[in-house]
């Protein structure tokens, strides 16, 4: 049982003043595996006095001191991978290989990336007689999601460190302990004390005090569209600035002249990657209707082909979803799929064939889908995929633009140019070209209802400052 009941308050683990009580479930046993405290408003404001108090001394340090430190900070992370990697298959369901690759790998990666950029960033540049300085812009707050939890927490915690700013992070209630850890390896590698504070709490107790509170400088959220709509409510008084990577309904346009039993293939197995929980999950897939149904038999065998079970036994690709209350959310839509006439070739309602207990779904996809339909339009976050037809190119961008979430998508073609030319046409922060894998040092985020701001890269660290114009500066 992982004991996370105190929080990381200006370089010391304390006991919080919420005094409430949660559990962290593993998913695919349905048992608690940890405990943790809710915070409250109280805990919020010790932790930003402390970030508050530290950012004076830590926004003047130079890039060589936070290079330094970053170089421990990476050390000591990759000493941890398999801890990490064990943690976040405990609190929510990663199978192993993915825990220690993509889940533990991602913050090892992202804290990798941070260091290589912070070494040549340009935080001055000269215009004519004017000097540009590009200033940390103070104590960030930090709100991230239980899918990923590493990913999120290091693609927001290294470029507010590496630029200078100090941090809050409320990290999701329903997967803290890598949060907790990850504190543990910054405390380790000697981040000077009040620079990294961590509060647990849910959303209305922690996560609404550091959206108001007025010493916060900025709040970095990722999560549901509409929890950061209520995030930019209640920044809206302090006028903070607020970024957010919210949800996501990407389109996969497969094109006449793309190899389909290949594309589809990555397609289906890049959709169900930690069970169809990633907001940038290719969970609608468009191909030409004149080989729909030969996309459709390959679709249903790549799916058929998963192996779903305990996270923790060897060769399994599929684990559950994070919690009951996903689970449920997922089994209603699934059902309200059927109810408006879609055909699930394979999965369905109900847990996967010998499994009683744990918050599995059947790996899901439905044919006969158009895009009006709930399953098409809505953000599912489970193992659930539709194919949808079209009738030429420009139906497919239709289709592809015609949703509320503009966060990612992908484009198979044989043709280069063609994949570059509809590529271009499709209203999304990001695009993945014939199969094209993530790129860390690429931007992250979304058009439309999928967020504002960018992380990761460059375009990361720029999130975290603020612009100075000084003229007369240079004679």
């Amino acid at each position: 049982m992982y004991d996370c009941r105190r929080f990381f308050i200006d370089g010391e683990w304390v006991s919080p003043a919420g005094r409430r009580e949660s559990l962290v479930i593993n998913p695919a046993t349905e048992q608690p595996v940890g405990q943790i405290l809710l915070g409250t408003a109280e805990d919020v404001d010790a932790a930003v006095k402390a970030a508050r108090a530290a950012f004076g001394t830590y926004s003047q340090t130079t890039r060589e001191e936070r290079i330094a430190l970053f170089e421990r900070i990476v050390k000591v992370y990759e000493a941890n991978i398999e801890r990490l990697a064990q943690a976040v298959s405990d609190e929510m369901g990663a199978p192993m290989t993915l825990a220690v690759q993509a889940q533990a790998g991602s913050g090892f990666r992202h804290l990798s990336t941070a260091l290589t950029i912070l070494k040549d960033f340009e935080f001055e540049e000269r215009l004519g007689t004017t000097l540009i300085a590009r200033e940390p812009i103070g104590v960030c707050g930090l709100i991230t999601p239980w899918n990923w939890p590493l990913n999120q927490i290091s693609c927001k915690v290294a470029p507010a460190l590496a630029v200078g700013c100090t941090v809050v992070l409320k990290p999701s209630e329903v997967a803290p302990v890598t949060a907790h850890i990850f504190a543990e390896i910054l405390a380790e590698a000697g981040v000077p004390k009040g620079v990294f504070n961590l509060v647990d709490g849910d959303g209305p107790g922690v996560g609404e005090a550091i959206s108001r509170h007025p010493d916060i400088d900025m709040v970095s959220f990722t999560g549901s569209t509409r929890a950061g709509v209520l995030v930019a409510k209640a920044a809206a008084d302090t006028v903070k600035r607020v970024s957010q990577e919210l949800g996501g309904k990407s389109a996969n346009i497969i094109l006449e002249d793309a190899d389909i039993a290949a594309s589809v293939a990555h397609g289906v197995n890049w959709m169900m990657t930690n069970s169809g929980q990633s907001c940038n999950a290719p969970s609608r897939m468009l191909v030409p209707a004149d080989r729909y149904d030969e996309a459709v038999e390959v679709a249903r065998k790549t799916a058929e082909q998963l192996n779903v079970g305990d996270p923790k036994a060897p060769g399994v690709t599929t684990g559950p979803v994070a919690n009951k209350l996903q689970f449920e959310r997922v089994q209603t839509l699934i059902a309200k799929g059927i109810e408006e006439g879609a055909k699930p070739v394979t999965g369905g309602v109900g847990r996967p064939n010998g499994i009683d207990k744990g918050y599995f779904v059947k790996p899901t996809i439905f044919a006969g889908v158009d895009n009006e339909m709930a399953i098409a339009r809505e953000e599912i976050f489970g193992p659930v995929m539709v194919l949808i037809p079209y009738k030429d190119e420009a139906d497919a961008i239709r289709i592809a633009n015609d949703s509320i979430y503009g966060l990612s998508g992908h484009v198979h073609s044989g043709n280069i140019e063609n994949a570059r030319r509809v590529a271009s046409k499709i209203r999304t922060g990001m695009i993945h070209v014939n199969g094209a894998a993530r790129d860390m040092f690429a931007p992250f985020g979304g058009y439309k209802q999928s967020g504002n701001g960018r992380e990761w890269g460059r375009e990361g660290f720029k999130e975290f400052l603020e612009t100075k114009a000084m003229m007369g500066y240079f004679t």
